[in-house]
């Protein structure tokens, strides 16, 4: 008996520090891929187009669909790294496309080892997620997005 109760304490005590190593790394790839869409929707809100040169790969696919009204037809738009990194630089340079109370609300949907996908609501609508993990950093690979839907 007196042998089984220290190697059960130290089962006790082993498991739960074995779990926190093993999710740790998760955690922080789940901070870094939260940490690049959050750099790509400030990047175009705050105009600050370097934050696109640290969160999106330069290989980036980017597909939108897009409508001026309710009532108007989507229009598909293409756009490539050099496109999205010139519309940081000008899209809310008014202040008048985005503000303090506009919406930025992601939402990291799965993680991998070396790829995941999130999902940002955002001012002018819905975007979803491909990133690459390149060395140690989160970058976004596809983009797939629309305006926000009528009500």
């Amino acid at each position: 008996m007196k042998i089984r109760l220290p190697l059960l304490l130290a089962f006790v005590i082993a498991v739960p520090l074995l779990l926190a190593l093993r999710t740790a790394p998760l955690a922080a790839d789940e901070a870094g891929v939260h940490a690049a869409v959050l750099d790509y929707v400030e990047a175009l809100y705050n105009v600050e187009p370097e934050r696109i040169a640290r969160s999106v790969h330069e290989d980036m696919h980017k597909i939108g669909y897009w409508r001026q009204s309710d009532d108007a037809e989507y229009r598909e738009i293409p756009m490539n790294y050099e496109q999205l990194h010139r519309l940081a630089g000008r899209w809310n340079q008014s202040g008048e496309s985005a503000n303090a109370d506009s919406p930025k609300e992601i939402v990291v949907l799965d993680v991998l080892d070396k790829t995941a996908s999130a999902k940002l609501v955002a001012e002018w609508g819905i975007d979803y997620f491909h990133l690459v993990k390149v060395g140690d950093q989160w970058k976004i690979r596809n983009v797939l997005w629309q305006s926000h839907p009528v009500e």
